[in-house]
């Protein structure tokens, strides 16, 4: 998957013309290009020699303005005149016919229109509308009321922090694939998440990315990164999370109308992110006997509604799972086209994550606060853990106290002993997991091609 760093190594081996040069890792050709081109090409012919100097205020240039409107003018003068030289045509042909002492061949074209209509009349057939006498605003309050249209905290991308791993290159060398880093996951999901869905040019443009999963153990910030996409596009939020979804609209009639009002009004309030909490359970092998909230509900119509989707819809699927191995692989590859893993945080995230937390509640880096250790004892916590422990130490009360009595790291020490670490074993399910997908596959075939031809 992209969250993975390319393999770079060859490439500056090339790049210094070494004896053993390879081609290297080449990116497909950017549907961006032409655009940058033409605009390049329109600003060297209008306005890289122009002189603005004495234009502080900016005001219109006339000659320019004339130039654009010469252009309309002439296109409408255009379709006037042909129109009158088509009358005219018609005419002369009127009048030959009438000397000739022929007719015009009524019969034929008449035949021929009828041909035509017929082969028009046959068009696809189109969604069938289950709403088309309710308003819109109607529809948005009944999901509301409902609880599928929810509210969302309002979060920037970049509150999810973490650093780049610098070791990436170095394990990859020595044959080992490192997870990928914080800053890797905030990266894709700008890519991924963000940026294709903040303009509908570039929706249209851009690889069409239909859906995400973000799998990652409990703590890591996968409904953070929801909210933070949400609130970086300023889009509606749908949750069709089992749970939320359980005793509403109930039967097939109802799934259907509940689909038809999400999609209804994510298109026509563009741009919009439906969320399904613990997506696993969508796929899941053996519904628990204690589990009333019919998770396989929507395991049908998903694969559907994704499918059905086209460039000009500004909607995006996105599920999060905490144990994605619980579900059919093939079915969860099926619906979400792109996984993504969150990482348990490295030594340099931990670091960062202490210190912007500890300014943000109040507190103070002093000589006395040794982050490095307490980056180093912490290995295998998450975000979540972090800051639980920030917070249970920095209470009002202590923020106070910091002048006379400033921190220290074995403070953080007891609230981080009371909840348990993610282990090595849990990060391996999830390496695991993501070995099984399509992508994941594709990656272990690539890894060992180059381990070949080494």
């Amino acid at each position: 998957e992209a969250v993975y760093q390319p393999h770079l190594s060859s490439g500056i081996n090339a790049e210094y013309g070494g004896d053993d040069a390879e081609e290297g890792f080449k990116f497909a050709p950017s549907t961006f290009i032409p655009g940058i081109d033409e605009a390049s090409i329109n600003y060297d012919d209008i306005w890289k020699n122009k002189d603005e100097s004495e234009n502080f205020p900016q005001k219109y240039d006339a000659e320019l303005i004339k130039e654009l409107k010469r252009g309309e003018v002439e296109g409408e003068i255009r379709v006037q005149v042909d129109d009158l030289m088509r009358q005219e045509l018609k005419n002369l042909k009127a009048a030959l016919q009438k000397d000739s002492g022929k007719k015009g061949g009524k019969g034929s074209a008449k035949k021929k229109g009828k041909k035509k209509e017929k082969k028009g009349g046959k068009k696809g057939k189109k969604e069938k509308d289950l709403t088309p006498d309710r308003s819109i605003e109607s529809l948005y309050e009944e999901l509301v009321k409902e609880g599928i249209l929810v509210q969302y905290p309002k979060v920037k991308v970049s509150d999810f922090m973490g650093e780049y791993s610098y070791l990436g290159t170095t394990l990859r060398q020595a044959n080992i694939e490192p997870m990928p880093s914080l800053a890797d996951v905030r990266r894709v999901i700008t890519e991924y998440g963000i940026l294709p869905m903040g303009s509908q040019t570039v929706h249209e443009t851009a690889p069409f990315i239909k859906s995400l999963l973000i799998a990652g153990p409990h703590g890591t910030g996968k409904r953070m990164l929801v909210n933070a996409i949400c609130s970086e596009l300023g889009a509606n939020l749908m949750d069709l999370t089992a749970e939320n979804i359980c005793g509403k609209y109930p039967g097939k009639a109802g799934l259907t109308m509940l689909l038809h009002l999400v999609m209804k009004v994510g298109k026509l309030l563009q741009p919009t992110v439906v969320y399904i909490g613990n997506a696993e359970k969508t796929f899941i092998k053996k519904v628990p006997k204690n589990d009333m909230s019919d998770p396989k509900r929507l395991k049908k119509e998903l694969p559907k509604i994704i499918k059905k989707m086209t460039a000009e819809d500004r909607i995006i699927f996105i599920g999060t799972s905490l144990t994605p191995w619980d579900g059919d692989v093939k079915g969860i590859c099926q619906v979400y086209q792109k996984i993504i893993l969150i990482p348990r945080p490295d030594y340099a995230s931990r670091y960062l994550l202490f210190k912007e937390l500890i300014l943000r509640m109040g507190g103070r880096i002093s000589a006395t606060l040794d982050l490095s250790s307490l980056a180093k004892i912490s290995d295998g916590y998450t975000p979540g853990h972090i800051m639980s422990a920030v917070k249970h130490v920095l209470t009002e009360r202590r923020v106070q106290q910091l002048l006379r009595k400033p921190l220290t790291a074995t403070e953080f020490v007891t609230p981080l002993a009371r909840v348990d670490p993610i282990y090595k074993e849990e990060e391996e399910q999830f390496k695991a997991f993501y070995d099984k997908t399509t992508m994941g596959k594709k990656r272990q075939d690539l890894l060992k091609t180059e381990v070949e031809e080494k």
